[in-house]
């Protein structure tokens, strides 16, 4: 098993906002608490203004309602509030999650304004589960993301997450550690990730290892007596090119070799990569260690990748910290979560938000999300929203429309595009019925579903923006709705 319950050593069911309380306890009062409604959860802007998130946590999601439960602690708290009775505390003892959830597929490049998770429940069940929801699916989309960004650059070279003494807190390095997994690093230095998720760990030895003993040949003699077979050397304590690398190369002629074993590589933390690496490279290349590769770390992210590869560093590998753990370029992802129907009398009734910020005006409806491919290339289109009771063909035309403004429009024709929906069914009627998958399976189909995508979208500086369409019925009836509000 590839999980660990969000929940199994401590109840977090109270990460929530006290609205949420308030709110269902008016519900409550009111009679309103078998009421079903619909939530979207999505987001507004790339970070990093990026071309697309990689959407994760899904599973930890999954975890968390399948535990959620309101202990006789949780309520004595609330008690004390004083805002509560004790008939809403019966129904908070009783409490299940009895919805029903759709979501993406972890690892799915995602965009924004469509609905990445969708929530059918009882009014008072959705709006309870709002905080961690968010709080799961923001933070590892977030952290999956920027770690694809900085893998990326890399071109090809392993990227091994090192950030776990930066990040915020403990779940921020633990889950954080399994999000940068999903989105292409090839391992992490964080332990309990490595056992709970099975992600190939790493680690060496800092500075102070060094600084321990008398000199530096000694520590790098020590060091590679224990690890014969895996001796990788930090050579920049005391001076990379005059004293670092001259004893790496020393303790592979005088400690290794006569043993059979070769030196696996070195590590560099500090100064100007690219000027140190091309050296180290032709020292060792003259000592004809020429399998013994270089690692980099040192506050490295995506650009500063990208412009010492284009300086000619010689680098294997690179190790990746704060810039990674915490996104620290773009730290907030902003994903929302929005009322969009109402069910009353066998009727769901569509909800709008309006606001002067244009961006914030959502679509209305119970709706569906479907990504169209292009059968030629094999490449994403576009993606469409739709009312859940749509049916779309891909034997017909098809117009999709910008979400608001009915003039910018495309056609595809018949037969030239496949139809994929992009939710699936999560929770049924409160009971779990998605599978459970290997966090190396959800990077694999990550990968699968990144090639989907033209290059153009994966831009660091102004990526192609990719298509978000409604249907022509969704977008009339959101332009419908936002005139008949504006007019009352």
């Amino acid at each position: 098993m590839e999980r660990v319950s969000v929940s199994s050593e401590r109840n977090i069911t109270l990460i929530m906002d006290f609205y949420e309380l308030t709110m269902s306890y008016n519900y409550f009062k009111l009679g309103k608490k078998d009421e079903v409604v619909y939530f979207d959860m999505f987001y507004r802007r790339n970070p990093d203004n990026g071309g697309f998130v990689i959407f994760a946590g899904l599973q930890q999601l999954i975890e968390a309602i399948k535990d959620m439960r309101f202990t006789e602690g949780d309520i004595d708290y609330l008690r004390k509030q004083g805002k509560f009775d004790e008939d809403f505390f019966d129904y908070l003892r009783n409490f299940k999650f009895t919805g029903t959830l759709y979501s993406v597929a972890e690892g799915t490049p995602v965009f924004p304004y469509e609905p990445l998770i969708t929530v059918k429940a009882k009014i008072i069940e959705a709006q309870l589960i709002e905080t961690f929801l968010l709080v799961t699916i923001n933070h590892q989309s977030l952290i999956a993301t920027k770690a694809h960004r900085i893998v990326q650059e890399a071109k090809g070279r392993p990227v091994m997450e090192f950030g776990a003494r930066r990040a915020q807190g403990y779940d921020g390095a633990h889950y954080g550690a399994r999000a940068a997994y999903i989105g292409g690093a090839a391992g992490t230095a964080t332990v309990s990730a490595g056992e709970a998720f099975h992600i190939p760990v790493l680690g060496t030895m800092a500075h102070s290892f060094v600084q321990s003993f008398e000199n530096e040949f000694e520590a790098f003699k020590a060091y590679a007596e224990v690890y014969p077979d895996s001796c990788t050397l930090l050579v920049d304590t005391y001076d990379t090119l005059k004293s670092g690398v001259p004893n790496a190369i020393r303790v592979a002629k005088e400690v290794l070799e006569p043993m059979g074993k070769r030196l696996s590589g070195i590590r560099l933390d500090s100064g100007d990569i690219a000027y140190l690496t091309k050296k180290a490279r032709m020292m060792l290349d003259v000592a004809g260690l020429t399998d013994c590769k270089i690692t980099v770390s040192n506050s490295l992210d995506e650009y500063l990748i990208r412009s010492v590869l284009e300086q000619g560093a010689k680098i294997d590998s690179f190790g990746v910290g704060e810039n990674m753990i915490v996104s620290r370029s773009s730290p907030v992802f902003g994903g929302v979560y929005k009322l969009a129907a109402i069910e009353r009398d066998g009727q769901i009734i569509p909800k709008i938000k309006i606001s002067e910020n244009v961006e914030k005006i959502t679509n209305p409806g119970y709706k569906k999300v479907y990504r169209l491919i292009e059968k030629e290339t094999n490449k994403a289109i576009a993606d469409i929203i739709a009312f859940y009771d749509e049916v779309l063909d891909e034997n017909e035309d098809l117009t999709i429309y910008h979400q608001s403004n009915i003039w910018k429009n495309k056609t595809l024709y018949a037969g030239t595009y496949e139809i994929k929906p992009l939710q699936n069914v999560v929770f049924e009627d409160g009971k779990c019925v998605y599978p459970e998958y290997t966090l190396d399976e959800i990077r694999e189909y990550s990968q699968k579903q990144k090639a989907l995508l033209w290059d153009e979208v994966f831009r660091l500086e102004y990526p192609h923006i990719y298509y978000v369409d409604l249907t022509k019925k969704l977008l009339d009836y959101k332009i419908k709705m936002l005139e008949e509000k504006r007019g009352q």
